[in-house]
């Protein structure tokens, strides 16, 4: 990754940029995933990246980390910064509720990724991988 001068400020910084980030960088774990477990035709790499990124299933997996103490504090108050975060667009494929906690994964995995808590980032989406394949029967690596 390119190094600039100037660090970003990860607790100053907008939710919704933190979100913006998170996305891409979730983006790029959940291809690497798929590619590590062999999947090399694009229409099914797509399909297979739309159960992870999918705003349900990343509403599902933060629900699930919230509800098993799986979040430190500051981990929680980030998730809740995102969660809360007014975007100003509507979801098309998915109600309000599920896209603000969509949102509030992202907000983390952006979050993280900023911080350079990469041990910490890599565990979550780990964890965030076992739930997704879990609930599908089945794993992908």
């Amino acid at each position: 990754m390119l190094r600039y001068e100037n660090k970003i400020d990860e607790k100053q910084l907008n939710s919704l940029a933190l979100a913006y980030l998170g996305d891409g960088v979730f983006e790029l774990y959940v291809r690497r995933h798929l590619l590590q477990g062999g999947k090399v035709r694009p229409h099914f790499l797509h399909k297979e990246a739309t159960m992870y990124v999918s705003a349900k299933a990343q509403a599902r997996v933060i629900h699930h980390f919230l509800e098993n103490s799986f979040l430190s504090q500051e981990e929680i108050a980030v998730v809740k910064r995102g969660r809360n975060a007014k975007s100003g667009t509507v979801p098309k494929n998915t109600d309000v509720q599920t896209y603000r906690y969509s949102t509030a994964f992202e907000a983390l995995v952006g979050y993280l990724y900023l911080s350079g808590e990469e041990e910490r980032l890599e565990e979550i989406i780990s964890a965030c991988f076992a739930l997704i394949e879990n609930e599908k029967g089945g794993t992908t690596s």
